[in-house]
């Protein structure tokens, strides 16, 4: 059987754990010397390789080398945010399976979130129409964890990490002074509140801060808002309070609306921001005591101070077991998570059909929020918990800082 070559690409917002991801599928692939000649990266995404854009992961990054892509944040091979055509007679489609055919690409990987899964059901569906044996496999990767059909994703567990503790930190600073105060964090999270919901883990005790948690999967009431803040300060004079991006009124319309007209992105996305803004001067307004907000913003994914080892060691092996996969034939797939144990936690990896999974968009269960939409229960925190366990070492330059892996 003649060599072919494999070529990943990464899309979307990049996390803390998707350089492992591609860590996973590039040692993976460079093991199967017999099936895979060369192992290529997209450099931004399906875009950038409709630009030419590529390289070659033996000369960019040799021999020991390519292991810092697992403590590097950020996207290695850089992103994209491009929509593939919703008709597969687009002259796109062709032209992408004659650069494929030109490099002898046998393999294709794609990290990336909901869109990048569309972008993997769309290049599957075109390879099956036209009779192409390139096996096309989808590796999930998102902060937000909202991929249908698994467990959670890579990514998720860092930035929960890193919002935990962030809050925990933040609450630390709220709470020096005996003077009422209230501080709202505003935490990313448009539709699906699962890193929101994260800042429970902050928690030391019952009762600690933040004492309250409000996620976009329930109506949110500003009147109802400010009485439950005012009840709040029987507890603790300095009230910290957490919010998703994306928290609406019984009429779906966003908080941050409120004060500000929101655009859009290039997939119609709504851009969501300023919720946090709002509700501190509407707290200052209305209660008169002092607050302030924090949108912690960026950080969330690209900070990899925080970074899982749990998420780490599952992104790679996620990675390593798409190429496995892919080498038996397996195609049109995402890589996904199964849950077998909360206690010891345990997973598995599986495979689920991209077509059912891109376009849709996984949610808290509404069990895992307490009734009032105030806080998340008992349930969420077992199931998180797991997910931000364990400490990367990271290594240092002689700058004093991370020793990341930069693209040259």
């Amino acid at each position: 059987m003649s060599k072919k070559n494999l070529i990943a690409g990464q899309s979307g917002g990049p996390t803390a754990a998707i350089n492992s991801s591609l860590y996973g599928v590039v040692s993976e692939a460079l093991k199967h010397t017999e099936e895979i000649d060369h192992v290529y990266g997209m450099v931004n995404g399906i875009e950038g390789f409709l630009n030419g854009t590529v390289l070659d992961f033996q000369e960019a990054l040799p021999g020991e080398k390519l292991q810092a892509l697992t403590w590097t944040p950020g996207a290695y091979l850089g992103s994209c945010r491009y929509k593939l055509p919703e008709s597969l007679e687009d002259p796109v489609y062709p032209e992408l399976f004659r650069k494929f055919e030109e490099m002898n690409i046998g393999w294709f990987f794609y990290i990336g979130g909901n869109d990048s899964m569309d972008t993997v059901s769309k290049l599957s569906r075109y390879a099956r129409k036209i009779g192409s044996d390139i096996r096309i496999l989808g590796e999930p990767k998102t902060i937000d964890n909202d991929l249908v059909n698994t467990d959670h994703t890579p990514g998720f567990g860092s930035a929960a990490r890193y919002v935990a503790s962030t809050v925990r930190e933040i609450t630390l600073d709220a709470c020096v002074y005996e003077k009422k105060s209230v501080t709202i964090i505003e935490i990313m999270g448009r539709h699906a509140g699962w890193l929101t919901g994260a800042a429970a883990l902050a928690r030391k005790y019952t009762g600690d801060n933040p004492l309250l948690i409000y996620l976009p999967e329930t109506d949110f009431d500003v009147e109802d808002f400010l009485q439950k803040v005012n009840t709040s300060f029987e507890k603790n004079c300095n009230v910290v309070v957490c919010v998703s991006e994306g928290i609406h009124d019984k009429n779906g319309t966003f908080i941050c609306e409120y004060d500000n007209a929101a655009g859009t992105d290039a997939f119609g996305h709504k851009m969501l921001a300023g919720c946090g803004k709002y509700l501190e001067n509407l707290v200052r307004s209305r209660l008169g005591v002092k607050a302030r907000s924090v949108e912690l913003n960026v950080s969330q994914r690209c900070s990899g101070s925080m970074l899982s080892e749990t998420d780490q060691q599952e992104a790679i092996l996620a990675g390593e077991f798409g190429v496995q996969a892919a080498l038996n034939g397996e195609t049109g797939k995402m890589i996904a998570f199964k849950r077998q144990s909360n206690v010891p936690y345990s997973m598995k990896c599986t495979l689920e059909d991209v077509d059912a999974i891109c376009n849709e968009e996984k949610t808290v269960p509404v069990e895992w929020i307490t009734s009032d939409g105030s806080d998340v229960t008992d349930a969420f925190i077992r199931y998180a918990r797991p997910l931000i366990q364990g400490t990367v070492e990271v290594p240092v330059g002689e700058d004093g800082l991370p020793a990341f892996v930069y693209r040259k």
